[in-house]
């Protein structure tokens, strides 16, 4: 098929494109940095430089391309953890699951595309009993106000993503992150490897928040295994082992080479990081991948953070 993949360059796009092309899929793939296209072009994409907050610039690039299925993976979560950075990212990636959503999906209509898979994420499940969410659960109606506008912008994008009449919409609630190239990493330069190393990554309060984990390559394994066969609706994708942040959190600092993180009460977290961090931390719900594994025939190659922590950081 031809793909048109939005964000490319990005976590998970670096590792999509190389799979998708030895797959046999043609793939287009859009940067808004020209200090990465020559990246895309070894990768195996055929590059575009996109402004994805421009309709115009969107349209065209989607109707040179002429794709089959427009993959959406859009973020501007990248370059330093600094308050100011993080805040900034936040923002434009929140920008980017509205606006920039409501561009794909028109210019992807307008070419006659007839499947759209997003990204979208698990960190903000319902807050209610049980440790895993599945599909049907909704993402959580009353967030920290930290957190309020971009759980609507997930929201936003879910809804209508796989609202579309015209084509299979599919949207990807993926665990969270970790593996190469996305700063949790044994490689020198990995930003929160770094951080858990200078013990700025605590264990918030009792450290009960349960994280379903991914390793990137699995994530993109997943979204490979969504474009070729998905259905239209969500998936869940993440590994086998929800565990409690006081659980996985040292593991991942031993497996670093750090001394085993510190402990910082909630109410100091809260004053520092915010309401939405210590949410995250201690009442957050894992997420069961059975229906990806059960309808798309996918298997992550770590089925847990256990053994990705092992062999899987680079």
């Amino acid at each position: 098929m031809r793909i048109f993949i939005a964000g490319a360059s990005g976590a998970i796009g670096s590792h999509l494109v190389p799979q998708l092309v030895a797959r046999g899929h043609q793939v287009v793939g859009t940067t808004r940095s020209a200090a990465k296209v020559g990246t895309l072009r070894a990768l195996g994409a055929e590059p575009v430089i996109v402004d994805a907050l421009d309709p115009d610039s969107v349209a065209d690039a989607v109707a040179n391309a002429e794709p089959e299925v427009v993959v959406h993976q859009l973020t501007a979560l990248s370059g330093p953890v600094t308050s100011r950075n993080t805040k900034r990212g936040i923002a434009e990636t929140n920008r980017l699951r509205t606006q920039g959503t409501d561009y794909l999906l028109a210019a992807a209509r307008a070419v006659g595309a007839g499947k759209v898979v997003a990204q979208s994420n698990a960190l903000w499940m319902e807050r209610v009993a049980g440790q895993v969410a599945g599909e049907d659960d909704p993402l959580e109606p009353n967030p920290p106000a930290d957190a309020w506008e971009g759980v609507e912008a997930l929201r936003y994008l879910e809804t209508a993503v796989t609202g579309i009449s015209w084509g299979d919409g599919i949207a990807i609630r993926y665990g969270s992150f970790y593996g190469p190239g996305i700063g949790i990493e044994r490689a020198p330069g990995g930003v929160i490897a770094e951080q858990i190393r200078k013990r700025k990554f605590p264990i918030v309060g009792g450290g009960g928040g349960v994280t379903s984990l991914a390793h990137i390559a699995d994530a993109a394994s997943a979204t490979v295994a969504a474009i070729e066969r998905g259905r239209p609706g969500i998936y869940h994708v993440a590994d086998d082992e929800p565990a409690p942040v006081r659980e996985w959190l040292p593991v991942l600092a031993r497996a670093l080479g750090a001394r085993p993180p510190r402990r910082v009460p909630a109410w100091l977290a809260r004053l520092i990081a915010g309401p939405a961090a210590v949410d995250m931390m201690t009442r957050a719900r894992g997420i069961s991948s059975e229906r990806a594994k059960r309808e798309l025939g996918w298997k992550p190659e770590y089925p847990t953070w256990r053994l990705g922590f092992a062999e899987g950081l680079g």
